[in-house]
């Protein structure tokens, strides 16, 4: 063989071997979610990603969304878990992170973590050594639903103030119209129904308050707001305690009632189920004129490593990415719903009216404060609600009983 031709087949072996060498270091990782209904826009999310790291292809995969907390801790315990996880928000990770399940993320590792906010990278954080341990993906808005269309039939104007949703409240049902779509048949419904009416007239000083015991739910402030949600049942549906929150949502979209207390993540599905819908979204009724609009506000969930991931590099590459404005872009018009990223451009009108609602946005105070042990703010407030729209608790008692209740792990209420 003459050096010429054994130096091709040197260089034609060499040559496969890259190629070989080249499809091996392809790695697959794999992205568990609860958001089955999202499918199609994650996919379309990922092969951004795979366009911009050939050598990295996602994998979705979603899980049942009532067992979804249970299937990822076995999965993660049994060493078995996704390579990213899509996680809620809160006292959720806590589990996690105590069993050292997810990867403590930082700017070295996650550059894109100085694209958030304090406070939604806190909804990811772990109170026990204030490390982040997931990338924030949206933001939740809480606030009243107005079906336009309804109100110009009536000659009416949606409300600003209380006196005003009042007045309107009165002048719909003398028309044979729901006011307020909401009943009590959902319990997490519930919560967000009470956060709506209450927040204008809490503010975020009773939210810090609440976070260092100068303030408790015994608070007038607090039991005066649920009194509000007093005044309103007769603006509800007929039977209002056993309307669901699927219901509820039908009763609005029909035109049957006028407005609804909701949130920014129904109103892409509203569309999709009735694309004539014209519909607005406005904070809610506040205390008085000139009140700057209080909306409520928290952070739905964000995107974590698994500790125990073999792919750990590409993992933190995905959720990196997943944390930047082209990411942020994609996703909002994609999904509908508002990304907490910085500088993210939102091209629908009523999201982007929504996303500036935060500006001036309270706090949604059971997930944000106190969902980190048992029993949470959101299991309490969800069963008093319905019993003090019942008649069975006062406003005062509901104060007494969420204090004594938080009491037994929130520090900063005991004795008071």
């Amino acid at each position: 063989m003459t050096i010429a031709r054994f130096g091709r087949k040197v260089l034609m072996a060499s040559v496969a071997w890259g190629l070989i060498a080249g499809t091996a270091l392809a790695t697959d990782i794999s992205f568990w979610t609860w958001r089955q209904e999202d499918k199609a826009a994650y996919e379309q999310l990922f092969a951004d990603f795979t366009a911009k790291n050939p050598d990295i292809h996602v994998k979705f995969e979603a899980l049942p969304d009532d067992t979804y907390p249970t299937m990822v801790a076995t999965g993660l315990a049994a060493g078995k878990g996704a390579d990213v996880i899509h996680t809620h928000a809160y006292g959720w990770l806590e589990q996690f992170v105590k069993s050292s399940y997810l990867e403590p993320l930082d700017q070295a590792t996650v550059p894109s973590l100085a694209n958030f906010t304090p406070d939604a990278l806190a909804a990811l954080s772990y109170r026990g050594d204030g490390k982040v341990y997931s990338v924030p993906f949206a933001t939740m808005t809480l606030g009243m639903l107005v079906n336009l269309d309804v109100f110009e039939k009536a000659g009416l104007t949606p409300p600003t103030t209380w006196d005003e949703f009042v007045a309107v409240g009165n002048a719909l049902k003398e028309k044979g119209i729901i006011p307020v779509a909401n009943g009590l048949g959902t319990s997490w419904f519930n919560e967000m129904f009470t956060s709506v009416i209450t927040g204008p007239f809490l503010g975020n000083d009773f939210a810090a308050q609440l976070q260092t015991g100068e303030a408790t739910f015994k608070d007038p402030r607090y039991t005066a707001a649920l009194g509000k949600m007093l005044e309103i049942r007769d603006y509800l549906p007929p039977n209002f305690a056993g309307v669901d929150y699927d219901t509820s949502g039908q009763l609005f979209l029909s035109g049957r009632a006028a407005m609804l207390a909701g949130g920014s993540f129904d109103i892409a599905n509203y569309k999709k189920l009735n694309p004539a819908l014209n519909m607005d979204f406005i904070a809610p009724p506040s205390a008085a004129a000139g009140d700057p609009p209080e909306a409520s506000k928290f952070y739905d969930g964000g995107y974590a490593v698994n500790a125990a991931s073999p792919n750990k590099e590409a993992a933190l590459k995905l959720v990196n990415w997943m944390g930047t404005k082209e990411f942020g872009d994609k996703f909002s018009a994609l999904l509908g719903n508002i990304s907490p990223i910085q500088g993210v451009e939102i091209s629908d009108p009523l999201l982007n009216h929504v996303a500036a609602l935060n500006s001036t946005a309270v706090p949604h105070l059971g997930p944000v404060y106190f969902r980190f042990d048992k029993p949470t703010g959101s299991e309490l407030i969800q069963e008093y609600i319905t019993k003090m729209m019942a008649g069975d608790m006062t406003p005062e008692q509901v104060g007494v009983a969420m204090t004594e209740g938080l009491a037994r792990w929130f520090t900063p209420f005991q004795g008071k």
